[in-house]
């Protein structure tokens, strides 16, 4: 590049910069005629020395401010609360019942419902009812009217809310029953009957009448027994089962069916009443009792 370009190029640059170098100056000069700022020599001058206002009264300078706001968020406040008053627990008639406290007892109160109700299902199903039906004393009527119905049907008298059967026992045959059975259940024989548990001691299914045979025969293993439940045969380990029974004044059977009386042993016959016909065993089925 030869010495004319650069001059070409240099001068007018240098007159740019000054021009604006000039405009500057002034610009600053009438903004501080206008606007009254103070030089820095003026405010290095001021620094130390106190303003007053119109009236004569001192006026705080900026830097003296600042530190007083500064000072003024720092500073803690403090309240006298005086003495504490002692903690005095309110009356519980006018507390009342809190929520919290409203829920514990609804819960507790639920469980403690529920749990009493459970309980009295329980024992009501284990408990033995005592005023009417299985587990009671029942009363089966007059026994000539039991033993007339017997004698006309050929079939025992069957209580089902008592889960008996009565069958007439014969006279003839007490004194052999002396022999064998307790003293509570011939006092009934005595009288003319005998109160036989449905359920048969091989495993508990209900021993329904035999017509043909007139015994008692179970159908779901072939166990016999004749008409005052004594075995005769089958895989029975003993007799039928039976209840007490009283009978009073006026001829009123009455058969305690909380009081279960273990069925005579194998081999007893104190009757000597044979089969009188076709045996039913194995001719349907039986249900538990």
């Amino acid at each position: 590049m030869d010495t004319g370009t650069i001059l070409a190029i240099a001068i007018p640059a240098l007159v740019v910069l000054g021009a604006a170098l000039a405009f500057t100056s002034a610009r600053r000069r009438d903004l501080g005629d206008a606007l009254g700022t103070l030089s820095r020599e003026t405010l290095s001058r001021d620094a130390g020395t106190v303003a007053f206002d119109e009236g004569g009264v001192s006026v705080p300078s900026g830097r003296e401010v600042e530190l007083a706001a500064i000072a003024g968020r720092s500073a803690v406040a403090t309240i006298d609360v005086g003495t504490p008053v002692p903690y005095t627990p309110p009356d519980p008639d006018e507390l009342g019942v809190t929520r919290r406290q409203f829920l514990n007892r609804s819960v507790v109160a639920s469980f403690a419902l529920g749990l009493s109700g459970f309980g009295a299902a329980v024992l009501a199903f284990l408990w033995p009812s005592l005023g009417e039906g299985f587990g009671s004393t029942i009363t089966a009527g007059n026994v000539d009217d039991i033993l007339g119905s017997i004698a006309d049907t050929k079939e025992p008298s069957y209580f089902p809310e008592g889960r008996f059967y009565i069958n007439p026992y014969p006279a003839e045959a007490v004194g052999a029953a002396e022999e064998v059975y307790s003293s509570n259940v011939v006092q009934g024989m005595a009288g003319g009957v005998v109160a036989l548990y449905q359920k048969c001691p091989h495993l508990g299914c209900r021993v329904p009448w035999c017509t043909p045979s007139q015994w008692f025969e179970c159908p779901c293993h072939g166990s016999q027994y004749n008409r005052v439940g004594e075995k005769k045969g089958g895989p029975a380990p003993r007799g039928m089962d039976r209840f007490p029974v009283t009978i009073d004044e006026a001829g009123i059977v009455s058969v305690d069916t909380g009081t279960v009386v273990q069925g005579p042993p194998i081999g007893t016959n104190t009757t000597g009443q044979e089969a009188e016909g076709p045996h039913c065993a194995g001719e349907g089925g039986g249900d538990h009792g």
